[in-house]
């Protein structure tokens, strides 16, 4: 069980801070929701939060509208602080100021955002500098957040059982030979500084999107008919 705090920076509920809830956290308009929000746009329950392998896990609950996380439609995903989460006409913040000072401050640090967050000691020793003073602006993003929201490789799971590793080892084999088909099929200008694919093997990359959208819309609603 991990405690989380909820920043509410846009919508009905605008300056509302849930803090230090206890997973799992869920997310809707009616009662009985660790947060309940003032949007007709958002689904009786439209999200939950978990804690998993010491991980905080966000799971949309099939929801009419949807959720996104930094401006990507979602049906899993890792969170982490400084994570935006839009549901409706609402936005919330994931992580409290200091938390989320915490991670910027180890990013500028050259650290990786999965690596880890800083100890509550190390936070008590953060600079001035790195105490968050500077407000999200959803239209124009200022340098910390591209930082925050920076995309970056994930991690690979842990704790599979050799079934599992076998089979996301065959998934991550697949897309490898397919992207490296790909590229060998690249013709390189380097006078203009170009590449170029021809139509069909153009084609073959939108399949490959079709496709990998397929497999995170099945993993992330698994009781979906896949048709």
């Amino acid at each position: 069980m991990a405690d989380i705090t909820l920043q509410v920076i846009d919508g009905a509920d605008r300056g509302k801070v849930f803090d230090r809830l206890s997973t799992p956290v869920t997310i809707g308009r009616e009662e009985g929701n660790s947060i309940q929000l003032n949007d007709e746009r958002i689904s009786r329950f439209h999200l939950k939060i978990q804690d998993d392998q010491n991980k905080l896990v966000l799971t949309d609950l099939e929801s009419t509208n949807g959720t996104k996380v930094n401006g990507e439609d979602i049906s899993l995903r890792i969170l982490r602080y400084g994570d935006m989460i839009s549901v409706g006409s609402s936005v919330l913040v994931f992580g409290s100021r200091t938390q989320i000072a915490g991670r910027l401050a180890a990013l500028r640090g050259g650290e990786s955002p999965a690596d880890r967050t800083l100890s509550p000691e190390e936070l008590d020793e953060l600079p001035d500098e790195a105490s968050l003073d500077f407000e999200l602006n959803l239209n124009q993003p200022s340098d910390d957040e591209k930082t925050l929201h920076a995309l970056v490789p994930p991690e690979l799971p842990q704790g599979l059982s050799p079934g599992q590793a076998a089979q996301l080892s065959e998934l991550l084999e697949y897309l490898h030979v397919r992207i490296r088909n790909l590229l060998e099929s690249v013709e390189m200008d380097e006078q203009a500084e170009q590449a170029a694919l021809d139509l069909r093997q153009w084609q073959n990359i939108l399949e490959l999107q079709t496709r990998l959208g397929k497999y995170l819309r099945s993993i992330g609603r698994p009781d979906e008919d896949p048709s």
